[in-house]
């Protein structure tokens, strides 16, 4: 009697359980050897290897020995196609448990999960939204029927959708600085809904729309319930880099403070220029604020960093005693640390501040193109 061989599709979503669950899983990357180098699945009970399509046209009887006899095997390519023709061969050799990743690394880069981080005075609600295939983070504050949302990505659906599921309507949607990595997808949110859209003055001197001004020290105000997001100018990454105290507990640093790193002045090509502010933002501004407040970064570099459920979050006053961007005491080898060596630049992060400033509208499978690939944002993810 002839098997048929079955494979399944495995979802993005999925994946992202086997990561922040820490459940075994065995990944094969058929990509090309520099992309799996550059970007991948990671976490702490994922093991991959790669083994690049092309090698794999004849058959995969040549890899069957770097692959485990039992446990789930996924295959990973880039769209889908190839990963699933690997995922046939697999599953013809007898192999049981075989999936390909459903939309490829394309649908890993867009995956959001929505992470609650906490209950807010008055009965709001503040949840962060881990990009886990990217490494970016936003969040939305609700109260009282009404949200805002933080650092939004281009997914917007994702968040129109969750605020309706909370039954509430997005007013705010804000920016913490003009972004690099990503292309941000506030304003469009705003425009779709008739919210306002905030960007801090100092970023937008090169946008071609409109757009509230979020100075220093603006409140803006989330349900009848008080819930002020309060900004703070925070320079450094970008010379508009604005941080918010969200309900006097929780600190949004934007890109300017990680969990394990710092974020880096050069992006715009001006790091000399910026470094000294990055610099007082840490050292003297931040150190102003209480040390019981939470740190919700824009970003996080290492998968190490997702906490439980894949919050990522600290306590200012640990992240003085054990980041190593913030105990950096000599100038000097401060501003070193900060503008050699970097790694390298995010991709294609000047179309994206291009689009960001609304001066380019790449289409949707383009924009998707630009955002390939890890954030970059930090001085020490290398």
């Amino acid at each position: 009697m002839t098997t048929t061989a079955t494979y399944q599709p495995m979802t993005a979503k999925e994946v992202t359980r086997y990561v922040l669950d820490k459940q075994p899983l065995f990944i094969l990357d058929v990509r090309n050897e520099g992309d799996y180098n550059d970007w991948r699945i990671e976490g702490e009970t994922i093991e991959s290897i790669n083994v690049p399509y092309f090698e794999l046209l004849e058959g995969v009887e040549g890899i069957m020995d770097r692959i485990p006899a039992e446990g789930k095997v996924l295959v990973v390519c880039a769209k889908e196609g190839s990963s699933m023709f690997v995922a046939e061969q697999l599953a013809e050799t007898g192999r049981a448990e075989v999936f390909y990743l459903q939309g490829g690394m394309k649908a890993w880069s867009e995956y959001l999960e929505p992470v609650k981080v906490a209950d807010l005075k008055d009965g709001g609600e503040l949840y962060q939204f881990v990009r886990i295939g990217k490494g970016c983070l936003s969040y939305m504050v609700i109260s009282n029927g009404e949200a805002a949302t933080i650092d939004t990505l281009r997914m917007t659906d994702v968040f129109e959708q969750f605020a309706a599921e909370k039954g509430a309507t997005i007013k705010h949607t804000i920016d913490t600085h003009l972004h690099a990595d990503h292309i941000s997808g506030g304003r469009q949110l705003a425009e779709k809904l008739g919210a306002t859209y905030w960007l801090p003055p100092k970023d937008a001197g090169e946008v071609t729309f409109e757009y509230a001004a979020l100075n220093d020290a603006e409140e803006i105000t989330v349900g009848d319930t008080q819930i002020k997001i309060q900004a703070i100018y925070s320079p450094g990454h970008t010379i508009g880099s604005t941080s918010f105290v969200v309900d006097d507990r929780y600190l949004l640093s934007g890109d300017i403070l990680f969990v394990e790193s710092i974020g880096r002045p050069d992006l715009a090509g001006l790091a000399e220029d910026w470094v000294g502010d990055l610099r007082n933002t840490l050292y003297n501004r931040y150190k102003e604020l209480s040390e019981e407040l939470v740190v919700l970064p824009a970003h996080f570099g290492k998968i190490t960093e997702l906490g439980e459920g894949g919050k990522v979050s600290a306590r200012l006053g640990d992240l003085y005693q054990n980041n190593p961007g913030l105990n950096i005491h000599d100038e000097a080898e401060f501003r070193r640390a900060v503008t050699e060596n970097l790694p390298q630049h995010p991709n294609s992060y000047q179309q994206i501040r291009q689009t960001n400033m609304g001066k380019i509208a790449p289409t949707s499978d383009e924009q998707r193109e630009m955002e390939i690939g890890p954030n970059r944002c930090a001085i020490h993810d290398k």
